[in-house]
């Protein structure tokens, strides 16, 4: 009966006001007896189960069991940490080089959250950050990044480094009606160049709803702030979006750089092909290409061969501390 009920649902579209729409479904399920004897027992099991279905992508089902019920409370609690870390001081940025192909000089840094939690240690992003998304939490959390990412490029221009910062966007972020404005704020906050900073979106989010992400593109542009589409090539973008879009980057998905290798040679050589389209394609259109997860000398070798013109990955320089990333910049060179 979910799997009718979601099918017949997901399978048609609106057209509002010349928009298309389509409705998604989650279901959360629970049976008598032996999910509970009383109304509201039923109901409290059905709605952790239907929460546990959004958490899994949406559009999908879940039945009641202890396990989701256990998964719930723990993403609640973390929900709570999490508002408090941004109160408390917890969460801190580490910045990830990125090096020209032409002459192995940092050009930029991308900035990366962590959470220090003071029981759990360090906590990966991919634990906190869906928790932060699911909530109000990642609006106040990514403003605090775009601040904090603003601020510390300042203090590296006051060193004499002249240095780009690459900022992750999310969705609900991006979509917040004060996105462009506490932007601009941090930016003027810091007093630094609009076009020092370059906002990473990636390329699903700028498919959904593609007018209204145009405006809000156009105002940043406007202003000065450069944007990248991120995870490139794993999208449904046409060259038309490209061309009408002020964007300034395309980072070539990692998954396409992890193909290159010596004992798949089918995957290698497509890759390769992909790479170099996309390049030549970006190019055409006046975009910088990056090429992001480089993390073998003979993924390095081979896009040295190609029209990339910048490089990040494990293999350059893991995410490090500030510290860590002025002594990069002082050296001025990669290890």
């Amino acid at each position: 009966i979910a799997e009718t009920i979601i099918s017949a649902v997901g399978g048609t579209s609106y057209n509002l006001r010349g928009r298309e729409l389509t409705i998604t479904t989650s279901i959360g399920i629970s049976f008598y007896p032996e999910h509970g004897h009383t109304v509201e027992n039923l109901l409290r099991k059905a709605d952790i189960a239907l929460y546990s279905a959004k958490a899994k992508g949406r559009n999908t089902y879940r039945q009641a069991d202890e396990t989701a019920e256990i998964d719930l409370m723990a993403q609640m609690q973390m929900g709570f940490d999490l508002r408090q870390a941004l109160e408390r001081g917890e969460l801190a940025l580490h910045y990830q080089p990125q090096y020209t192909l032409r002459d192995d000089r940092v050009v930029a840094f991308e900035a990366l959250l962590r959470w220090n939690h003071p029981m759990l240690g360090s906590v990966p992003p991919s634990r906190f950050i869906p928790v932060a998304e699911a909530s109000d939490l990642i609006i106040p959390i990514g403003e605090w990044v775009i601040r904090e990412a603003c601020r510390q490029v300042k203090v590296w221009h006051d060193l004499g480094h002249s240095i780009g910062m690459a900022v992750n966007v999310s969705p609900r972020q991006f979509e917040n009606t004060d996105f462009v404005a506490s932007v601009m704020s941090a930016i003027e906050e810091a007093g630094i160049l609009p076009s020092t900073i370059e906002l990473e979106v990636t390329e699903g989010l700028l498919m959904r709803d593609i007018e209204t992400k145009a405006d809000i593109l156009e105002r940043l542009s406007n202003d000065g702030v450069r944007v990248a589409i991120d995870d490139f090539g794993t999208g449904f973008s046409s060259m038309s979006y490209l061309q009408k879009l002020p964007i300034s980057t395309l980072k070539i998905d990692r998954s396409f750089i992890a193909d290159i290798r010596d004992d798949a040679p089918d995957a290698k050589a497509t890759a390769t092909a992909i790479i170099r389209a996309v390049s030549q394609m970006a190019h055409s259109l006046g975009l910088t290409v990056v090429a992001e997860g480089v993390e073998t000398d003979l993924q390095l070798s081979v896009l040295r061969l190609l029209e990339t013109d910048a490089l990040q990955g494990y293999l350059l320089g893991r995410p490090m501390p500030p510290e860590g990333a002025l002594e990069l910049l002082e050296r001025g060179s990669r290890p």
